[in-house]
């Protein structure tokens, strides 16, 4: 943690703000792929061209976590039209108040991210999770309690089960069929594992920029599946086990839990608890979990 750090994160909250956590987060996509690209060209073996991506400017600063706090505030103030809407950009509010909550939990995410690298992880290259996304999920529930009405988990309508809300509260719902799920997680899973396979942890990173950049389609309208909680998984599954086929399990088995997280904190909710980012926070503790325990060379698969 240092002072420039610090500032870096607020900034990158006011701007994260002002553009809309959903148009922020394309850009996380946008430069994870150009910092892939950097380094499969001149430098394979090197790890530092993902300092604004997932740094100063990550899921868990700026480029995704502010503006969802943003978001709520504003709904809170009576500025936004629910604290769900994350597409919306702040700037567009006339509102300076909006930006500066942003840059606070700008901060607010630098320092829950500084306090989670001192959990004890797996070993040599194993964090014991994707540390920006609990960082997300973390400062969700911080701005939920602050400015949401709906507690925890939120309540369903009466008469209705928890776990069947209306198309008019579920998170996606052109993807939330059983079916929908079940394709887009093993579609999502194959190019992710592939990408695992083939290139390492530059191609998981890679996986997960591809699917977080055409995200820059869904805030234009477009309604394009969300798989970054599928794909990078996936990914990670096929760095660990070299199997497409492990890929595709876990690209499923991710799919279905970023609908269940949908379910327990969003649908009836009223600020955005982010599905993608709880799936990924629990699916890279199994896999990194898996791989300490030597799972993948026990149950080995062909491709």
């Amino acid at each position: 943690m240092s002072l420039l750090g610090l500032l870096v994160a607020f900034g990158g909250g006011i701007f994260g703000a002002a553009i809309g956590a959903l148009p922020a987060f394309t850009f996380v996509g946008f430069l994870t792929m150009i910092g892939v690209a950097i380094q499969l060209a001149v430098a394979p073996e090197a790890t530092d061209f993902f300092g604004i991506p997932f740094g100063a400017f990550g899921p868990h600063t700026g480029g995704f976590a502010a503006g969802v706090a943003a978001a709520a505030y504003a709904a809170k103030k009576g500025k936004l039209d629910s604290g769900r809407n994350i597409v919306t950009a702040g700037m567009g509010l006339n509102s300076p108040d909006v930006l500066l909550v942003g840059g606070i939990f700008g901060v607010v995410g630098y320092l829950i991210f500084w306090a989670l690298t001192f959990v004890p992880s797996f070993g040599e290259g194993l964090a014991f999770s994707d540390l920006p996304a609990v960082g997300v999920v973390i400062s969700a529930f911080i701005a939920r309690f602050l400015w949401g009405t709906c507690g925890f988990c939120g309540k369903a309508d009466p008469g209705r089960g928890f776990f069947h809300p209306t198309d008019a509260t579920k998170w996606l719902a052109f993807q939330s069929s059983f079916a929908q799920i079940g394709v887009i997680g093993l579609g999502g899973g194959l190019l992710g594992g592939w990408l695992g396979v083939s290139y390492g942890v530059p191609g998981a990173l890679l996986a997960f920029g591809i699917a977080a950049s055409s995200l820059l389609f869904l805030t234009l309208g477009v309604l394009t599946p969300v798989s970054h909680h599928i794909m990078l998984p996936a990914a990670l599954a096929g760095v660990a086990s070299g199997s497409v086929v492990w890929g595709a399990v876990i690209g499923i088995l991710s799919a279905f839990l970023g609908e269940f997280f949908a379910r327990a904190f969003l649908c009836h909710g009223d600020t955005h608890v982010d599905p993608p980012a709880c799936a990924i926070a629990v699916m890279t503790f199994v896999v990194n979990l898996l791989s300490f325990l030597g799972f993948w060379a026990l149950v080995p698969l062909p491709v």
